[in-house]
C-alpha cells in the first residue's frame, strides 16, 4: 500500500513565519531570499515524519551491492544521483531506464527509516518542475504551518527550513526528467541532510557542487535469475531455461518483471517466452502484460519507458539525430560498435536523408526518406553530437577508456528501436550500415581486436537484415567477414562461414549467380587451408565446370578457380603437376590480364614455389629474384604480396644451401612485418617461425627449440590449439628438441601430435603422414642411442 501523509498533532519546531533569511538552492551555496507575508498558520507536523506517495516494493526485490555505494555517498554528505545502465556488466557503468533505480532508492530510504537513521523522510516524484515545486510547497506548509499563495515561495521556504533544521532528513527526488527542472531547487548540503535523485540523464550539469554520480548497471546474472525464480515461485513448472531467459532479456529488471507477469498470465514457461522473444514476428511490445496488469505498479512498459527518453534525446541539439543514431545502433553488435561508424559517409547520408529540418516552433518532424537539401547535410561533428544526445539520455553508452572508443547499447533497446522501423525503411538502414562497415575495414588487419569487432558487427547486421544484403547482389561486407576470419588464422571458421554463405547465396541469388560461384570458390579455398585439400580439390573441379559454363574460359574468376585447383593439386602431393598447371595458367593470364596484373604476378609466385617443391630450389630462388623486382615496381615495398615474395625468396635461399643467409633475410623481414602487419598477424607469426627454423639449420638447434617454444605459445594464444599453423609449431618444436639431443622428448611430442593431427586432419593428410614418419625416426633414434 502507499503510505498516507502523516499529520501528527503539532509541536512547533523549526517553524518559519514572517520574513526570514533563507538558504540556498545550489548545494553548498547560500543566498538571501525574501519570504512574502504568509497565509494564516495551520498545525505544524513534527518529526519523525514521512511525506509523499512511496512506490510499492517489488514483489521479488533483489538486494544489490550498489546500495553500498549509495550509502557511502550520502554518508559523505554528497547528493547521490542514481542513473542507470544497459551496457556490459562492469563496476561503474551508465545508462538506461528500467534498471531499478526507483527500487534501489526506495530500499535505501526504507532501510534508513526503519533503522531510525532519519527523522524526516521525503519522497517526491519529480517528473516535472511543476510537480517538484508543488510538492516542495505542500511539504513546507506541513513543516512550518504556513500555506504560501505562491508555490515557488513555498518551495523556497522548504529549502530554507532544510538548510537550518537540526533534524536528520532524507529527500528522494525520483525520476527527474531534465537537469533544468532542478535549477534553483537542489536541496541544500547540510550535516543533517541527505539527498537521492533518480534520473535517466547523465548530463554534466548533474555532477559537481558536492554531488556524486552513481551509475547503476543491470542485474548481475545471479540477481536476475533470483528475481525470476522469486516472481515465478508459485509456478515452478515455468522455470525451464530460466537462466537463459534472464540472459536473453539482458538482465534488465523492468524487462524481467514484465516477462514474469506475462508468463504467469498465460501459464507460459521461460522456454516458451524465449521462443516468442526470438521470433522476429513478435514485437517486444506484444510480449508484456496489458497496461492495467503491469507488475509492481510500473507505470509503463519497456517500450513506453524508452520512448520518452528517445523523444527527449531527439529534442537535444542537434535536434532529430539521436533517434536515427539509435536506429543505426539497433542493427549492430550491442557489445561494441566503433564510434567511427557513425561518421562514415553512408551513415552521414542516412542521417541527412532521415532527419527533417522543418521546424514548427520547437517541434522537429523527422522525414524518411528525404531528398537531401544543398548545404543541409549532416557532418561528422553533428553525427558525434547525435551519439552524445543518446548517451545523455542513457540510451546508449560511450566506452572511451580504450584507444578505440566504442558505443554499447542494451539488446532490448535495440529490439524496441527495430520494432519501430517501418518495413520499407529497413533495407535502406541495413545497406547503409553495411556500407559503413565495409568502408571502415582496413585492408590489412593489424589489430586483431578491431577485426573481431568489425566481424561481430557485420554478423549482427546480417542477422537482422541479411535478406536485404543479397539484393541486387551480395554485399561486399558478406565476403569481407569470411576473408577476415581466414586472414586472422581462423581457417576452420572461415570454411564454415562460407559454407553458410553458399546456402544463403543459392537461396537468394540462385546457383549460377557470379556471387554464388565466388562464395563456392572461397569455401573450397578455406576448406583446403583447414586440412582437407582432397575435398577442396574435388569442390574446385565442380566449380571450374560451372564457371566455364556460366562465365567462359577467359573470365578472371574462371582463371582464379584454375589457380586454386592447381595449388590444391600440389597440396595433395603432385608438385610437378602443380608446377605444370601454373605454367599453363601463367600463359593465359599474361594473354588476358597482362604482365603487371596482381593475379599474373601471383601466378608467377606459384610457378616458382611448385618448381622448388618439385626439386629445383635454385630455379625457384632465381624466379623469386625476378618476381621481387616486379612486385617492388608494381606494388611497392610494404604491400603484403611483396613481403610474401621476400619470405619465399629467403626460404628458397636456405633450401639452396645457405641457411645463415636465409636466417638473416627472415630477420630483416620480421622487422618489416611487425611494422606493417603487427605482431599477431599470421604472416608475422610465420616469419618468426621461419627465422627460428633457419637459425636451427644454421647450427643452433637448442636456440631453435627455445624459439619454437615461444612460437607455439603465440600461436596457441592467437590461433588456438587446432589451427594447422599451431600444429606445425608443435611439429617444429618436437623436431628441434630431438636435434638438440633429446630424442625421447621428441618422440613423446610426436606421439601427442600424431593423435591430434589424426583428429583434426585425416589419416592420409600429408601433415599426418609426415608426423608419423618423424615419430618413427625419433623412436628409432631413441632405440639406437647408447644406454647408461
Amino acid at each position: 500500500m502507499n503510505d498516507p501523509l502523516d499529520h501528527t498533532p503539532p509541536a512547533v519546531a523549526n517553524t518559519i513565519t514572517g520574513d526570514v533569511a533563507g538558504v540556498v538552492v545550489q548545494a553548498g551555496t547560500v543566498h538571501d531570499v525574501h519570504i512574502h507575508p504568509p497565509m494564516p498558520a495551520r498545525p505544524v507536523v513534527t518529526p519523525p515524519y514521512r511525506y509523499g506517495t512511496f512506490p510499492p516494493r517489488a514483489a521479488s526485490f533483489q538486494h544489490r551491492s550498489i546500495t553500498l555505494d549509495l550509502a557511502a555517498a550520502t554518508a559523505a554528505g554528497h547528493t547521490a544521483m542514481l542513473t542507470s545502465d544497459g551496457a556490459a556488466s562492469t563496476s561503474v557503468v551508465s545508462g538506461l531506464g528500467g534498471v531499478g533505480k526507483t527500487q534501489l532508492a526506495l530500499d535505501y530510504a526504507e532501510t534508513a527509516w526503519a533503522g531510525g537513521e532519519v527523522d524526516l523522510l521525503v519522497w517526491i516524484t519529480a517528473t516535472s518542475r511543476d510537480a517538484l515545486v508543488s510538492d516542495y510547497a505542500r511539504l513546507a506548509a506541513d513543516l512550518t504551518g504556513t500555506d504560501d499563495p505562491d508555490p515557488e515561495q513555498g518551495a523556497r521556504r522548504l529549502l530554507a527550513w532544510l538548510a537550518t533544521a537540526d533534524t536528520r532528513w532524507l529527500v528522494v527526488l525520483d525520476d527527474v526528467q531534465t537537469p533544468a527542472d532542478l535549477r534553483g531547487l537542489w536541496p541544500p548540503a547540510t550535516p543533517c541532510g541527505q539527498v537521492v535523485v533518480t534520473t535517466r540523464r547523465r548530463d554534466a550539469a548533474l555532477r559537481g557542487h558536492g554531488r556524486r554520480l552513481i551509475e547503476i548497471d543491470v542485474f548481475a546474472s545471479a540477481e536476475a535469475v533470483g528475481y525470476l525464480i522469486g516472481a515465478l515461485s508459485d509456478q515452478q513448472h515455468l522455470l525451464d531455461e530460466v537462466s537463459e531467459l534472464a540472459a536473453d532479456l539482458g538482465f534488465l529488471p523492468l524487462a524481467l518483471a514484465q516477462a514474469a507477469a506475462f508468463m504467469l498470465d498465460r501459464n507460459l514457461s521461460c522456454a516458451g517466452y524465449r521462443e516468442r522473444l526470438a521470433d522476429w514476428r513478435h514485437q517486444l511490445a506484444g510480449l508484456v502484460p496489458e497496461p492495467e496488469s503491469l507488475p509492481d505498479e510500473y507505470r509503463a512498459t519497456v517500450a513506453a519507458t524508452w520512448s520518452l527518453s528517445i523523444e527527449q534525446a531527439n529534442q537535444l541539439e542537434p535536434t532529430g539525430l539521436a533517434g536515427v543514431v539509435l536506429e543505426v545502433a539497433s542493427v549492430l553488435d550491442a557489445n561494441g560498435i566503433p564510434i567511427e561508424l557513425f561518421t562514415a559517409p553512408s551513415v552521414l547520408a542516412l542521417l541527412t536523408e532521415a532527419t527533417g529540418r522543418e521546424v514548427d516552433g520547437k517541434q522537429v518532424r523527422r522525414l524518411w526518406p528525404r531528398r537531401r537539401r544543398r548545404g543541409r547535410e549532416v557532418d561528422a561533428e553533428q553525427a558525434r553530437d547525435g551519439v552524445g544526445c543518446a548517451h545523455r539520455l542513457s540510451l546508449l553508452s560511450l566506452a572511451s577508456g580504450s584507444t578505440r572508443p566504442t558505443v554499447r547499447v542494451h539488446a532490448l533497446v535495440q529490439r524496441v528501436t527495430r520494432d519501430t522501423v517501418p518495413a520499407d525503411r529497413l533495407p535502406i538502414l541495413v545497406r547503409a550500415v553495411a556500407d559503413a562497415l565495409a568502408s571502415l575495414w582496413p585492408q590489412v588487419e593489424r589489430d586483431t581486436v578491431v577485426g573481431q569487432m568489425l566481424r561481430a558487427n557485420a554478423e549482427a547486421v546480417t542477422a537482422v537484415g541479411g535478406a536485404h544484403l543479397w539484393h541486387p547482389d551480395g554485399h561486399p561486407v558478406l565476403f569481407r567477414v569470411g576473408s577476415s576470419l581466414g586472414e586472422a588464422g581462423l581457417v576452420r571458421q572461415a570454411r564454415d562461414y562460407f559454407a553458410r554463405m553458399d546456402t544463403a547465396a543459392t537461396r537468394n541469388l540462385g546457383p549460377d549467380h557470379p556471387d554464388t560461384l565466388t562464395i563456392r570458390n572461397n569455401h573450397a579455398y578455406w576448406r583446403g587451408r583447414s586440412g582437407d585439400p582432397a575435398g577442396a580439390a574435388a569442390a574446385c573441379m565442380e566449380l571450374l565446370a560451372d564457371r566455364l559454363r556460366v562465365l567462359g574460359p577467359d573470365h578472371p574468376n574462371t582463371l582464379t578457380t584454375r589457380s586454386n585447383l592447381a595449388y590444391l593439386r600440389g597440396e595433395t602431393g603432385d608438385a610437378t603437376g602443380a608446377a605444370a598447371a601454373f605454367e599453363d595458367l601463367l600463359a593465359d593470364r599474361l594473354r588476358v590480364l597482362g604482365p603487371d596484373h596482381p593475379n599474373t604476378l601471383a601466378t608467377r609466385n606459384n610457378v616458382a614455389h611448385w618448381c622448388g617443391e618439385a626439386g629445383d630450389p635454385a630455379g625457384a630462388a632465381a624466379a623469386y629474384v625476378k618476381l621481387l623486382a616486379d612486385r617492388l615496381r608494381v606494388l611497392g615495398p610494404d604491400h603484403p604480396d611483396t613481403l610474401s615474395t621476400v619470405s619465399n625468396l629467403a626460404y628458397w635461399r636456405g633450401e639452396t644451401g645457405d641457411p645463415a643467409g636465409a636466417a638473416a633475410a627472415f630477420e630483416e623481414l620480421l622487422a618489416d612485418r611487425l611494422r606493417v602487419l603487427g605482431p599477431d598477424h599470421p604472416d608475422t607469426l610465420s616469419t618468426v617461425s621461419n627465422l627460428a627454423y633457419w637459425r636451427g639449420e644454421a647450427g643452433n638447434a637448442a636456440g631453435a627449440a627455445a624459439a619454437f617454444e615461444n612460437v607455439l605459445a603465440d600461436r596457441l594464444r592467437v590461433l588456438g590449439p587446432d589451427h594447422p599453423d599451431t600444429l606445425a609449431a608443435r611439429a617444429n618444436l618436437a623436431h628441434w628438441r630431438g636435434r638438440a639431443g633429446d630424442p625421447a622428448g621428441a618422440a613423446a611430442a610426436y606421439v601427442e601430435l600424431l593423435a591430434d593431427r589424426l583428429r583434426v586432419l585425416s589419416a592420409d593428410h600429408p601433415d599426418t603422414l609426415a608426423t608419423s614418419d618423424e615419430l618413427a625416426h625419433w623412436q628409432k633414434a631413441l632405440e639406437d642411442s647408447p644406454s647408461d
